[in-house]
């Protein structure tokens, strides 16, 4: 057991043999979680017919995938890359994690809302998870 906890214990950074490949890992993590939450998107704005099925599946990725980048967001990880982060990643790490935070809090609600089957519920959860994306891309990500 004590060897398994050295492993877990090992910094954020090691996970990546190089910068480019946390950048990817990440940027691959969040471009499939946008991928279904536009599907949750299109349904909650009628663009898409709703389907209660599709909307539950679609936001079961949403919530998973929304657990996976911020490893990802490792020192060094600032330059390299095709990076899109924004220097406060870094600089203002404490206000990045909670929009991480805020944001997973929102995905585990939608996932919540995707399971009543009711599109009035759904609407309100795509509304509030698509307003901490917009924070954090706005505060976070360059364009």
């Amino acid at each position: 057991m004590l060897l398994i906890s050295g492993f877990v214990a090992l910094p954020v950074h090691a996970q990546f043999a190089k910068a480019e490949d946390a950048i990817k890992y990440r940027q691959s993590a969040l471009a499939v979680m946008g991928i279904h939450f536009s599907r949750l998107a299109g349904m909650a704005q009628g663009k898409i017919p709703y389907d209660a099925k599709a909307a539950a599946d679609n936001a079961a990725v949403v919530e998973f995938m929304s657990k996976l980048p911020w490893t990802a967001f490792g020192e060094g990880t600032d330059q390299g890359g095709n990076t899109k982060a924004k220097p406060e990643v870094w600089s203002d790490n404490a206000k990045f994690k909670d929009a991480a935070d805020k944001m997973q809090a929102e995905v585990t609600k939608l996932s919540a809302a995707s399971k009543t089957g009711k599109l009035d519920d759904l609407k309100a959860a795509v509304g509030a998870t698509g307003g901490t994306c917009k924070n954090c891309h706005d505060n976070f990500r360059n364009k």
